[in-house]
Order: C-alpha cells, then structure tokens, then sequence
C-alpha cells in the first residue's frame, strides 16, 4: 500500500513543482487546485490544515492537476472558473479569462448606469447598457447583477465564448433568480456591425467593452495568454492593434443616446491614441482616460454628445 505524505506535505511539494516551472503564484496555485478537488474554499483549506481536520483526499488527481499547471495549462481551465467582482464564472478552452483590471472597468460602467438611473426624469424610464465583446459575460452579467439598469445586452461574435456566456447567464439565473437574470439578453452578432441591435441606436445610457486591442507584433509573454487565450479575443488588427477598439468605439456612439457614456479598456501605451481616435472621429465629451486598480491608464472613458456624428452621416 502506498504511503501518501500529508495533505500540507503535498501542497508544499506542489507548490515547489510549480515554482520550478516559472509560476509565480506557485503556492497559491497549488492551494487552490486542493481545494478545488476537495470542493472547499481555499479559506477552509486553510483551517483545516491548522485545526488538523481529516479530508479524504485524492492525491493521484492532485498530482496530475499539479503535472497539467506545470505545463502552463492556466489555473482557471483546471477549477473551470474565474472569480470577477462577486460572480464565479464558468471559464475554458475558447473564451478570454477575465482578469482583475477589468473589474475597474466593470466599476466605471456600474458607476455610469447608476448616474444614469439617477438622472431619469421618471423612476420607470428604461435605462440600457450594452456591452461590446462581453466573452465570457464578465462585465454584462456584473452590469446585471449590480445596477438597477431596466434591459442590459451582451454582444459576443466567437460561438465558443459566447457559449461560455450563455452558461453564466443560467448560473445567475440559479443564484440571483430567473426574474434578475431576465434583464440581460445575449447576442452572438458582430459587435462592430451597424446592424447588430440596430432597434437600440441612440436609446443606450452606457456602453461598455473590453475588445481585442493588442498589436500583432506585441505577443503576450505569458504562456497561459498566448497559447490558451483565443486570439480572436487579444489581437485588436491593424499596426496599433486598435482597429477593433476603434469599430467598437464608432458603434458604441451610434448606440449611445445624447449624454450616454462609452467605458473601453485598452493597453497602457494606447490611451493618447485612443483619446486621439474619440476626438477625431468627433461628436464626443469629456474624453479622458482612467486608471485600473493599480493605476495604470487602462481605459478609455468618454461622454456622447448631442448631435455625435454618426457612421453614413
């Protein structure tokens, strides 16, 4: 019979296999994918540890999740989950994992909804927000599940993502109620096409995206990143990379009536171009850029004037 170490003895070896295969976040990761396969929290994990708690545990699967994470394979496409703001999202193979800047994003677009629901001349008045590129529905779902918005819409043109989209929208509706859920309607469309949610333009309050921005010669380092994520979700075209950001940020003024708000992350070297983009394409205020949650000049935030031209005007 063999002889297995203890629970803590396997994740401190765990955690030394991950550090040899360039992980940073080695312990983490290895406490993580224990309380994974135990159906725990991390947290409890932990007490557990200390109080001495006995936990049946597999450590022929362990050490095989431990093999596939040293293998680059990312963390998330072991759990199958990703935590954004207060959901915990089914993630995989075909969507963008959302990361953790982005819930500054989300913040600035849950801070615009809510202006907006507060400046509506009558309670009843819809307020809507559309978010653009919406992969695995991170920021729509977080739109839905924080805001008093009246209709949210998610517009996602890869089938896999937007599978990954459909199947969080259901777990919200299990956790929050079919009544919240109902709110957000997902589209798989083309979110730069002038006639995906056409029956929309000029009615939007908000307009939120995180759209595929890095430049083609700008390959991420991180293999997690650049073998795992889908490219159709890093590489925004073009020599800058923006020629999407751009599109999104021409549909999102059509969208967008007078007053409304567009929030789009970029990458840090991008923001005076896309500053530049808003103001030559005209019809925009308050163009500024504003910083994630360590800082970094991360998005691009800009108010819909009245009378914005528009595309074929």
């Amino acid at each position: 019979m063999t002889e297995h170490p203890s629970l803590s003895q396997a994740i401190t070896r765990a955690a030394s296999v991950l550090t040899a295969a360039g992980i940073t976040t080695a312990r983490t990761d290895a406490e993580l994918l224990a309380s994974h396969l135990l159906g725990i929290s991390r947290g409890e994990l932990a007490a557990a540890q200390i109080t001495g708690r006995n936990l049946e545990f597999d450590f022929g699967s362990y050490a095989q999740l431990v093999a596939d994470r040293s293998q680059r394979i990312p963390l998330q496409h072991l759990t199958g989950t990703a935590p954004f703001r207060n959901l915990e999202l089914a993630v995989g193979p075909g969507v963008f994992i959302p990361r953790p800047e982005t819930e500054s994003v989300a913040q600035a677009a849950i801070d615009a909804v809510a202006a907006a629901v507060a400046a509506a001349p009558h309670p009843r008045d819809p307020v809507i927000a559309v978010d653009l590129c919406t992969g695995s529905g991170a920021i729509a779902l977080a739109l839905t599940q924080e805001t008093a918005a009246s209709e949210i819409h998610g517009v996602e043109y890869s089938e896999l993502a937007f599978a990954w989209a459909q199947r969080n929208h259901e777990l919200l509706a299990q956790s929050d109620g079919a009544d919240l859920a109902s709110k957000l309607q997902l589209h798989q469309a083309d979110a730069t096409d002038p006639h995906t949610l056409a029956e929309l333009d000029g009615l939007v309050a908000v307009v939120v995206s995180n759209p595929p921005y890095i430049p083609p010669d700008q390959v991420p380092v991180d293999v997690e990143v650049r073998e795992h994520d889908p490219e159709i979700a890093l590489y925004g075209r073009g020599a800058d990379g923006l020629e999407v950001p751009r599109a999104v940020l021409n549909r999102a003024q059509q969208l967008l009536r007078p007053g409304g708000v567009v929030v789009m992350e970029h990458a840090e070297v991008q923001a005076p171009a896309l500053r530049a983009a808003a103001a030559a394409m005209g019809g925009w205020e308050e163009i500024q850029t504003r910083p994630d949650l360590t800082g970094r000049p991360r998005m691009l935030y800009a108010r819909c004037a009245a009378g914005g031209a528009k595309m074929g005007e």
